[in-house]
């Protein structure tokens, strides 16, 4: 298929993975390259995350988390304290609560469909979409680096906008996280069965995008 033919029908790409392994670095590109619109959606988790530490609440508390996923407000996502470590983790509690992925999904999906429609594609990138959110798109890719590289990157990431960080204390995080998105009874972060799996730890990120694009271009040419 042409991509001229992709954008007439929409064409739908995936990309999941673990926490800092370069997914989101890796879609933005990727929306770009094509023309597609791109959808963060950790950053709903982010948000949801976010609005209950503001109120001074716990995140892990479902009550209160699905709240906060339910008045979700798209203002939110624009909050230069989404990308904070704290938030991050907060993100990780909310996001393993059933009744707040329920609440956030339709809006997934519909963006998915909307983005189709209005730019001929869509870029989402997160933990469970390839798998539940939009378990039929038509490119999937799982994105994925050891535990020290991923550690390694969310230190430098967080000193490039002069928070302090610990090596040790982030890595322990990052695990505390990756045993949450891996192990929780909904939607647990794994690759799709038909997802291209690229381990970026020793790949630069032209490599990564290189790979990527061979892989889509495949499949709309298919």
């Amino acid at each position: 298929m042409s991509q001229a033919g992709a954008k007439k029908r929409g064409f739908v790409i995936t990309v999941d993975g673990p926490s800092a392994a370069g997914k989101g670095t890796l879609a933005r590109r990727l929306a770009g390259h094509f023309g597609f619109d791109f959808l963060d959606t950790g950053s709903l988790y982010r948000g949801v995350g976010l609005s209950v530490l503001r109120q001074g609440l716990d995140p892990a508390d479902e009550k209160v988390a699905t709240a906060a996923a339910k008045a979700l407000k798209p203002e939110i996502l624009a909050d230069p304290a989404l990308r904070a470590e704290t938030t991050s983790s907060a993100a990780s509690k909310v996001a393993a609560i059933p009744a707040v992925r329920a609440a956030v999904l339709n809006w997934q999906r519909d963006f998915a469909r909307n983005a189709a429609r209005n730019s001929g594609g869509a870029v989402l990138d997160g933990r469970d979409i390839g798998t539940v959110v939009c378990p039929d798109a038509d490119a999937k890719l799982f994105i994925t680096a050891s535990l020290e590289a991923r550690a390694q990157r969310r230190v430098k990431e967080l000193q490039g906008r002069g928070e302090t960080a610990i090596y040790a204390r982030v890595l322990q995080d990052m695990q505390e996280r990756d045993a949450r998105d891996q192990g929780r009874s909904i939607s647990p972060t794994k690759p799709a069965t038909d997802a291209l799996i690229i381990d970026t730890s020793d790949l630069t990120a032209d490599q990564v995008f290189e790979r990527a694009l061979a892989f889509i271009t495949a499949k709309m040419k298919a």
